[in-house]
């Protein structure tokens, strides 16, 4: 045990995503009951790390926050300290600013930290542990495509929410006779679409790692058609692509870790459906509805699990580590596994193939 460990700090960056703040709870009382230890966070991210905005955390701060979406130590998606934009001699240019961060570390005698969040803030928490800082990552996305992990917290919230927009479509889809399109999250990645597609009674889902040719599935509409049934519910992930390799990127963000920003790929799919079917179509872009508000019990109980398992990475000495669920055990990996690697929906894993068994088009 890594006794010489007394007080550790906690970040959370990064889109926000219902669960962050069950992770905060759980790493402070395991750290307070459980070792003695002290707990502060950095608000807003790596950019509170930068100016050093720091609060304790105790028993008292943490108290009530289970059921709250959100993060209570703010966040920010645009903060690389490896790479961060400072004023200098009158100019905004980009420097390496990490030495900050450490030394703001050593300021509150932070012994390890516990960051929290996905693909782009986990990238900096490994470059932290290459400089010493002792860290442990909590993997953090609804999109659930960090690799070495089986299951992201807040992935079970987007799908709950996604599933329950694909039921109310379905009521209006068979009112009006119409098409009712549903977008979602997920960036490169399938996985929301592929479980609210199926929970939810798709008759059509398109992921990016399935290319979609769009006649087809017309022509599966068409044949749903002819068997009397002139509605349908399709759920488009965001990130889809044709067979031509198109992406429909909604805007660029300067200055992002992660500057394409996808999306309308939802009113897309809609118009060209409509005019191969002959049937109304309508488009719903979910957006960010699906990463706010309260968790659901799986997504607490699985941030639960995370919180404390980082904790005791800590207090073992597994450093440079992210917690993960492979099957039902909590394991961990090295943060330099992690980078980089998409976890993608495999076109030929089960699901998939359940999907296509029991009728639902996926364009190919």
């Amino acid at each position: 045990m890594q006794r010489e460990i007394k007080k550790i700090g906690i970040l959370t960056a990064g889109g926000d995503c219902p669960g962050l703040n069950p992770v905060i709870r759980s790493v402070v009382r395991t750290a307070i009951l459980k070792y003695g230890l002290e707990v502060v966070g950095f608000n807003h991210g790596y950019k509170g790390l930068y100016h050093n905005d720091v609060t304790e955390l105790t028993l008292d701060s943490v108290s009530g926050i289970l059921p709250i979406g959100g993060t209570m130590l703010y966040s920010s998606n645009k903060d690389n300290l490896f790479d961060y934009t400072v004023e200098e001699n009158g100019k905004m240019v980009q420097k390496d600013v990490s030495d900050v961060g450490v030394e703001n570390m050593k300021k509150n005698g932070i012994d390890a930290m516990v960051i929290i969040g996905g693909d782009g803030t986990l990238t900096s928490g490994r470059d932290f542990a290459r400089k010493g800082v002792k860290v442990v990552g909590v993997p953090k996305t609804i999109d659930n495509d960090l690799s070495c992990t089986d299951y992201t917290f807040g992935f079970d919230t987007a799908v709950s929410v996604a599933c329950e927009a694909a039921d109310r479509l379905h009521s209006t889809a068979l009112s009006h006779s119409r098409i009712m399109v549903l977008e979602v999250m997920g960036r490169y990645a399938g996985w929301i679409a592929l479980a609210a597609g199926i929970s939810g009674g798709a008759d059509a889902i398109l992921i990016p790692e399935i290319p979609y040719d769009i006649q087809k599935v017309a022509d599966s509409l068409k044949e749903r058609a002819s068997r009397g049934k002139n509605f349908a519910v399709v759920v488009v992930a965001e990130g889809a692509k044709s067979v031509s390799g198109e992406l429909h990127v909604n805007k660029v963000i300067e200055g992002s870790p992660d500057p394409i920003r996808l999306g309308g790929i939802g009113n897309k799919i809609a118009e060209e459906l409509e005019s191969l079917v002959g049937l109304e179509a309508r488009s719903t872009i979910l957006g960010h509805i699906q990463r706010g508000g309260s968790p659901t019990a799986h997504d607490r109980i699985l941030s639960t699990r995370y919180g404390a398992a980082a904790v005791e990475l800590l207090m073992q000495g597994k450093f440079g580590m992210m917690v993960t669920l492979k099957g039902d055990d909590m394991g961990y990996a090295s943060l330099e596994d992690v980078i980089g690697k998409n976890k993608a929906v495999d076109p030929s894993g089960e699901l998939v193939s359940i999907a296509k068994g029991i009728g639902i088009s996926f364009g190919d």
